[in-house]
This record gives structure tokens, sequence and C-alpha cells, in this order.
């Protein structure tokens, strides 16, 4: 995870670059288990032997897995190898980042609907001052088990799988960033998911969720809610981490996390054990980030809690699309100013609304973490749609929520309303429409 703010936002320089494509070996593919079929235990074994690799890449190869450095080439070859030996589609996609040339590695599981591209992802880049075990090598291996838990299984789920390690995330998401730039729209549109794993195995650890995708949140809540191990909402990495560039352009993202630098509170370590007052990860970007600098309990967790969302996600099925309401009248938002506000008005249907009512919204915005965004029923109940985040450092909100609005009557005057609750940014609402 990088502690990039307001002030370095976008300062990466990105060069183009080609996807060098590798085909996957042969593989003989039986017949696959059903994608309702219970995820697999993720062995906690396996997932710290390949914790073990990328410390030993980082000792040979001056202490680090640095963007730029040859331990981070290495780190990537090494779960490259992994994933071809294991029957997936693999390739490099290169950019250009502070001079040096930078790498991200995509790794496609066959088969699946191609219209519904299920992604997971995880930084593979350390900080220069040390390995970066827990940051994020911890991620990195969790998604690779993962990938080969997929393999061992045969999956064929409805979904198709796609797998992604970054690089130069500690520069500014800048690998995520230059793979969803270049992604064509068409392409875009067909990613139903993202999923973002950075730093999973905090020595004394948290247990956060985004709270981005109302669908994948739950996903994870329910996984841990069957362990009984209390969440929190996930606040520490807003914008901070590679589902920035994919939550930008709209892409449903989510995730988990253990904590960075902020310190334990006592009613955290009352919950989830650990030291308070001590901070999430003591070796937060420094030398000390090596294999000793990881918590197993949760390490094991978050690596079975990924398995899961991949099992359970990828079996989605495709909803048939519903009836659109649109607004495109543009709305300037003041800055630092009064809530403004949007109409759809809805006629002709019977009954409630759904329990699944989605909002695309499409808010242009220089600043999009001043932005404040609620659904208005017709009744005047508010749904908060998204809250103001001082780290959520991007532009615009082009993104979709869904709001359970079974109690409200369809038919009506429904709001989008937007407020700016800081000064020095600007911007107005696009469009919005809701689908029912």
């Amino acid at each position: 995870m990088n502690l990039f703010r307001r002030a370095a936002v976008g300062a990466a320089t990105l060069a183009i670059g080609g996807l060098l494509a590798t085909a996957a070996p042969a593989v003989a593919t039986p017949a696959a288990p059903s994608p309702t079929l219970a995820a697999p235990d993720i062995p906690l074994a396996n997932v710290k032997a390949h914790l073990s690799q990328l410390q030993s890449i980082a000792s040979a190869n001056g202490g680090n897995r640095a963007h730029g450095r040859a331990g981070y080439k290495a780190s990537l070859d090494y779960v490259k190898g992994k994933l071809d030996a294991a029957g997936f589609t693999t390739r490099i996609q290169q950019f250009t980042s502070s001079g040096a040339t930078g790498y991200n590695l995509i790794a496609d599981w066959p088969g699946g609907d191609a219209n519904q591209v299920l992604m997971a992802g995880a930084h593979l880049d350390s900080v220069s001052a040390g390995a970066g075990i827990n940051d994020n090598g911890s991620g990195s291996a969790g998604i690779l088990e993962t990938a080969l838990a997929v393999s061992r299984a045969q999956l064929q789920p409805t979904k198709h799988l796609r797998f992604a390690w970054w690089g130069a995330e500690e520069l500014g998401m800048v690998g995520s960033r230059y793979y969803v730039n270049n992604l064509p729209a068409a392409d875009r549109s067909k990613v139903s998911g993202y999923l973002n794993f950075d730093m999973i195995g905090s020595p004394n650890p948290g247990y956060f969720v985004y709270d981005d995708d109302p669908t994948i949140e739950k996903t994870f809540k329910d996984y841990y809610a069957g362990l009984g191990v209390p969440t929190e909402i996930e606040t520490e990495g807003d914008g901070r981490s590679d589902h920035a560039p994919f939550a930008n352009v709209g892409i449903p993202v989510g995730g988990l996390f253990t904590g960075a630098e902020r310190s334990k509170s006592s009613a955290q370590a009352q919950k989830w054990g650990g030291t308070a007052g001590q901070a999430f990860d003591r070796c937060y970007h420094s030398s000390c980030d090596s294999t000793s600098n990881i918590n197993d309990t949760a390490l094991d967790r978050n690596s079975d809690a990924i398995a899961h969302a991949i099992w359970t996600l990828g079996a989605g099925t495709t909803v048939p699309p519903g009836d659109v309401y649109e607004n495109t009248t543009d709305v300037a938002i003041p800055d630092n100013g009064a809530a403004v506000t949007s109409t759809v008005n809805v006629t002709g249907r019977t009954g409630n609304a759904p329990a699944t009512l989605k909002v695309d919204v499409d808010v242009r915005h220089t600043w999009r973490g001043d932005v404040v965004l609620d659904l208005v029923a017709p009744d005047g109940t508010a749904y908060r749609l998204k809250n103001s985040s001082s780290n959520d450092s991007a532009d615009n909100i082009i993104a979709t929520y869904t709001v359970n609005a079974s109690s409200e009557t369809a038919n009506g005057a429904w709001k989008l309303r937007a407020q700016d609750v800081a000064s020095q940014d600007t911007g107005y609402i696009n469009s919005w429409k809701l689908t029912f």
C-alpha cells in the first residue's frame, strides 16, 4: 500500500507499453465441479511457502522487490512460472514510471463468460526499504494460492476469472492505473467486479472489509460472520491501493485489509486480540517487513476468504436489464456549499421499488473525496451512496450502487443529492439513472 495523497496524484509518468502474450501449456480439463460447491480451504503452508520465496528473492537482490529493481522482475517471474504450469494464460504488460520499466502480470483461467469477468488483484512490488512481505507479499501470495486452487479443482465458474499482480503500486497505483486506462471501454464494461488484497497478514491485525460494492462487501462479511469474527469497514486505505483506478471508472470493487500504520484501539484489541496502542503493522514500509512480520491466523483466514469470494462471486448469473430512467442534464455542485439535486421522474410502474434498485452515477469532480452522494426517494427518505473521505484523492465518481428500496413506492420523483463538503475543488452531476 502506498502513502500517496492529494499532491502526488498523477505524478508518475506512463509510457505506452505492450501486452506480451504467453500461451499457457496445454492442460487436460476434466469435468468440473459445480461452481456452487464450497470453496476449498487454502493451505496456509502453501501461502507461506510463496512468502518465503519472495523473501529469498529480495535477499538475493539488494533486500527489496521495488519497481525498477531486479527483485521485482524476479518476483514476477516466480509468480508467472507457477501460473503457467497450472494452466493459466498469462501475459505481461509493460509501462514506464520514474525512468524505469514496470510490469503487470495478468493471468486468465480458461472458460467462463467473457462478458462477465471477475478479477482479483494485488500489488507485487515492495518499497525500496525492505522485502515487503506483508506489504504486499501477503496479498500477492494469497491470490496466487487461490489461483492455484482454481487449477487444482479445475473450476468452471459461470464468470471468467482473471488474476492480476500490479507493478509500481508504491509509486501511486501506477501499474493498475495503466491497466485500467488502456482497457477499452467495451472491455471495462465486461468486468463485473474487481477484488483487491493489499496487506492481509499484518502482525497486529484487524479485519477490515471494503464497503464500495454492496454485493462484494456482503460476500466477505458473510464469510467472517460464519467464522464468528467481527469486521469493520476499511477506511485507512481509501484511494490508496489498486482498487481505486477500477472504482474511478465505475467498476464494482471490494477487498480485505488487516491494517497498516494506524494504531489499534482498545476496542479493536478487545474484539480481535493483539496490542492496543500499537500499529497494525509496526514494520510498514520498513526493513523489518520480512517473513517474521506476518500473523498466521490473519493470513490463513484472509486467504480462505479470497477463495470463498472467487467461488461465490464467480458463480454469478446474468441478470436481464431492467427499465431505465435517466437524467442527463448537468447540475453544478457548489464548492464547499449547499447540496444540489437532480431529479428522475418514475411513472407507470406498480408496487414498490426493487430490493436491488440500481443507481448509476456520473459525477465529474476534481477531488471526489469532497463529495457526499445520497439517493432520495419520493417520500424524502435518503439512502447514502457515498461518504466524503480526505484520503480519496481521485477525480470523478463514475460508479454503480445497489440500494434496497423495497419499502419505497416505485412511482414518483427520485433525486440524486450531491454536496461538496470541502473547499478548493469543483464539479457537477453529469448524468445519473435508475434501473428497476
